[in-house]
């Protein structure tokens, strides 16, 4: 940037202004911008490489042996376009070397364009007098178009400086004059261009800033943002400017800030060395407490004006870097003080917590002690839970076994009674066709009912169904649990549901407790020999032998 940086209204550092806080939004905007910009500063030896590889091609072409004067002179002026914000020195040295090869080649508009190229240097570097010096020597009568823009833009820009840095109002009007002078010749000859070339709308916006009428300056700035490209110093100009224009018409200092820092990005992408944004946008900063940042900015900007050797950059940073330095050494201070005071209350804490610490461990170590006699209070109250377990098993298998023999009974009681009560009427039916028989003289009849044994064998069948369908009610699971003890090919099949075989029906009242074969002959009414046989031929069909009717008594 050209403009200078300007100066904060008070610098004190026990008294900091703090300007108006932005809404929430526009600082969220201004931090992201903020952390971007920060992005590109740690880019800065990218950018600067890339424009040294640049330089060091066109220096390539610059010695090539074979090159006339008149390539040399070209070539020299694009190297100057490279340094012209990179470096003062290097700048001045190939303005130079133009100068002599203009000279050599006896061409007197290259003299005259490398004459203002070096006072255009002059003024952007400060050197407002020797830059009007050069001016002088150079007459207007032979300069094309170009060059008396060029001419009166130069002679503008030196007395709007010199009339802004004087402190002698007579002086300082006398300047004023002169820059009215110059910008009213500027403008005769700007009017013959383009109403929309970059040269027109720059003369343009600086008119209606001369005239105060910063709504119109902004809306052409606008427009020269719009062509401008970021990353390029022009586009960085613009926005500097417009910065403060914005500033100017509504006071808003986070629009400030914004294009400042826009600017300050495009400084740093083009490796422009000559700039005031970050400066600017330092003090800023500064003046709104921000010191870290502030401090951060003016030495990354001072390490700019230092590598470009500009004394006008130098001695407006030297206006607020002792300031800002200052104040950050101050916050560091307070902050290495209050890291003091932390320190020894971290300390003082440290001490009580190995105190702490000790209490605890002794403690930890008594409670360690408990938790072993609790634990083995606990694997002996484990060892009588278990046995009350067991005990408990056991009671619950009574329970159930009770629980079993008393529906057994409940069961065969009502079997029983019902059985009793069908016999009742049976034997008075028997008894009536006796009678009936007897009243009507049917003797033969008679004898021959009571010598068949059709009713006997009827009357049993009903009694093994009976007994079959009640016994398994009662149990199930009986013949499915009665073959799980038998071998494998000795399982016993029925061949209806809810009814059994002879060997079931005498195992079943085995289950039932009745283990005597008289007593099972006499119920089942076969022979005593017979259930024997049965039971023994069982027996031998069984996995285990010798366990196996105690075994079928369990089965539930």
């Amino acid at each position: 940037m050209t403009s200078r940086i300007k100066k904060p209204v008070l610098f004190n550092v026990l008294s900091i202004l703090f300007l108006v806080i932005p809404s929430i939004s526009y600082t969220q905007n201004i931090d992201s911008l903020l952390l971007e910009m920060e992005k590109v500063m740690l880019k800065r030896n990218e950018y600067d490489l890339s424009k040294e590889k640049r330089i060091n091609n066109l220096k390539i072409l610059l010695e090539d042996p074979e090159a006339s004067k008149e390539n040399q002179y070209y070539i020299t002026n694009r190297l100057i376009d490279e340094y012209e914000y990179y470096s003062f020195d290097a700048t001045l040295a190939f303005i130079e070397k133009n100068l002599r090869l203009a000279d050599e080649l006896d061409n007197e508009e290259l003299l005259q364009e490398s004459t203002l190229r070096l006072a255009k240097l002059l003024a952007t570097s400060g050197r407002y007098d020797e830059s009007i010096n050069l001016l002088e020597e150079i007459s207007t009568s032979n300069l094309s178009e170009d060059l008396i823009r060029e001419y009166y833009l130069i002679y503008k820009r030196c007395y709007y400086e010199l009339r802004n840095m004087s402190r002698v109002n007579s002086i300082s009007e006398k300047y004023d004059q002169l820059y009215f002078r110059y910008r009213d010749s500027l403008n005769l000859q700007i009017a013959k261009l383009d109403k929309n070339s970059k040269l027109f709308l720059e003369v343009e916006e600086q008119n209606y800033r001369d005239k105060s009428d910063t709504k119109k300056a902004l809306e052409i700035n606008a427009k020269r943002l719009n062509l401008a490209k970021m990353g390029t110093r022009e586009y960085a100009t613009i926005a500097f400017n417009r910065s403060y224009m914005s500033f100017e018409l509504d006071g808003n200092r986070s629009n400030q800030k914004k294009f400042l820092i826009l600017s300050a990005i495009s400084d740093i992408q083009s490796s422009v060395k000559d700039n005031a944004s970050m400066a600017n946008l330092a003090v800023i900063l500064f003046e709104e407490g921000d010191v870290k940042r502030a401090h951060k900015y003016i030495n990354f900007s001072f390490e700019d004006a230092k590598f470009y050797n500009s004394k006008l950059r130098f001695l407006d940073i030297s206006n607020v870097l002792p300031v800002i330095s200052k104040s950050y050494e101050t916050e560091n201070l307070k902050q290495s003080s209050k890291l003091k005071k932390q320190l020894v209350f971290i300390s003082l804490l440290s001490a009580i917590l190995m105190t702490a610490l000790f209490f605890i461990y002794r403690q930890y170590k008594k409670i360690k002690l408990g938790k072993e006699d609790l634990k083995t209070a606990n694997l002996q109250l484990k060892s009588l839970n278990e046995q009350l377990s067991f005990t408990n098993n056991d009671l619950k298998r009574l329970y159930e076994e009770l629980s079993a023999v008393d529906s057994i009974k409940e069961q065969y009681i009502g079997a029983f009674l019902n059985l009793y009560s069908e016999y009742i009427d049976k034997l008075d039916v028997y008894r009536k066709t006796v009678r009936k028989y007897i009243v009507t003289n049917k003797t033969n009849d008679l004898l021959k009912l009571i010598k068949s044994k059709d009713v006997v064998d009827e009357e049993l069948k009903i009694f093994y169904m009976n007994f079959d369908k009640s016994f398994l009610h009662i149990y199930p699971n009986f013949i499915e649990g009665f073959n799980n003890l038998l071998l494998e090919g000795e399982k016993i099949k029925v061949k209806k549901e809810d009814t059994l075989t002879v060997e079931l029906r005498i195992y079943a009242l085995i289950r039932l407790g009745i283990s005597n074969s008289s007593q099972i002959a006499k119920i089942l009414r076969y022979s005593v020999n017979t259930i024997y046989n049965y039971r023994v031929k069982v027996r031998n069909s069984a996995i285990n032998r010798d366990d196996f009717e105690n075994m079928v008594k369990k089965i539930m």
